[in-house]
């Protein structure tokens, strides 16, 4: 393994587009050893993303389908859905704490994705404790959080979350299908907006958002939400509108 010890940026061009067949993607990324809680809130409102040190947005030249989205947590009212989806989690435990690496973190993190192979035809092949401590535990750990989510005295899902003053970033949640009864995948997202609520974090960054895909789609369900209208440099100023269909 080759340890990047120097911050870097750099631009991936005409790769292979993970979302559509017929589009190539440009990807810039940045490596960076240390990130305060300040630049990386700037990132965000900029429509970047993190995965362990290393943080990424699209700059693709011939397509915008991938949207920036956040969900306004203070105009956001629970659904009679929301309501039922929490009621049937009460017996859900949930843990925070600083992401961490486990066997049986690697176990629900495979199962998970051999699950959605099944379904969605997602590419699989399983995750090594490096890849997975350098994807989803390095970093910041003062705002890296993990939202452990557990019944039966088993871990059944997991929600890697930035918290900041200002925002909560959802980077990435996986789970176990036998408990798809619970909804599992929305009600980590309900959670994060019950702890935004308490904590009155007024966004949460649900990262990329593509409208009726089949995997993206799920994120306009949570309503009021706003999208990132331009393509900004990180020294310039972003223009985030409320959708309306």
């Amino acid at each position: 393994m080759r340890i990047i010890q120097e911050d870097l940026e750099f631009l991936e061009e005409n790769r292979e587009c993970s979302y559509f067949d017929d589009e190539i993607s440009d990807i810039r990324y940045r490596y960076l050893s240390k990130c305060s809680a300040q630049e990386y809130q700037n990132m965000l409102e900029h429509g970047w993303r993190r995965f362990g040190q290393m943080h990424f947005v699209p700059e693709c030249k011939n397509c915008t389908k991938c949207i920036s989205l956040r969900i306004d947590v203070n105009n956001y009212h629970f659904s009679k859905s929301d309501k039922r989806i929490l009621a049937k989690n009460k017996e859900t435990s949930l843990y925070i704490q600083p992401p961490s690496l486990s066997i049986e973190h690697l176990h629900l993190y495979d199962k998970y994705h051999q699950t959605m192979n099944e379904k969605k035809d997602w590419p699989y092949n399983p995750i090594s404790p490096s890849e997975y401590q350098r994807s989803y535990v390095d970093g910041n750990l003062s705002f890296a959080q993990e939202f452990l989510y557990v019944r039966d005295d088993k871990l059944i899902g997991v929600a890697l979350t930035d918290i900041l003053p200002q925002a909560i970033s959802s980077i990435y949640c996986y789970y176990d299908h036998d408990y798809e009864k619970y909804s599992i995948g929305k009600f980590s997202i309900l959670a994060q907006i019950k702890v935004a609520k308490e904590l009155k974090i007024p966004y949460i960054y649900l990262g990329y958002w593509i409208k009726d895909h089949f995997s993206m789609g799920y994120k306009e369900k949570f309503k009021p939400f706003e999208i990132l209208t331009n393509r900004a440099s990180l020294d310039e100023v972003t223009i985030w509108q409320h959708y309306r269909p």
